[in-house]
């Protein structure tokens, strides 16, 4: 994989990650659902709600992207690569929604990060 393609690659993992921090926020905004019986009228005003329609639309860019991607890369090595997402959701969700962040998870994220390199490199 040449580095244009890592880094378009890598700029997908961003951009999905601000989708889904535009999505939590949005829901922080509407509330917790608590019940079926709320859940319709939550989620219409989710829908309604700007940072989940930005979300959203962050999500449909970054469907356009990946299409790029699959033109270029190997599904066995971009998909995967996908999975640094989950490092930066911790990472974000720590910093900007103070969430707690026990001591496995930050060892399943380095997991990951090993993971990825090591597919990486074997291309």
């Amino acid at each position: 994989m040449n580095i244009k393609d890592f880094m378009l690659l890598v700029f997908n993992v961003c951009l999905t990650v601000i989708g889904q921090l535009l999505l939590k926020q949005g829901m922080i905004n509407v509330g917790r659902i608590g019940s079926f019986k709320s859940a319709i009228p939550m989620l219409i005003q989710a829908m309604l709600n700007p940072f989940v329609i930005g979300g959203i639309g962050v999500y449909g860019f970054t469907m356009m992207i990946w299409l790029v991607i699959l033109s270029r890369v190997k599904l066995s090595v971009a998909y995967p690569m996908i999975s640094l997402g989950y490092v930066l959701s911790i990472l974000f969700a720590w910093l900007l929604f103070k969430e707690q962040v026990p001591r496995a998870r930050v060892i399943g994220a380095i997991t990951i990060c090993v993971g990825v390199y090591l597919i990486a490199s074997s291309d």
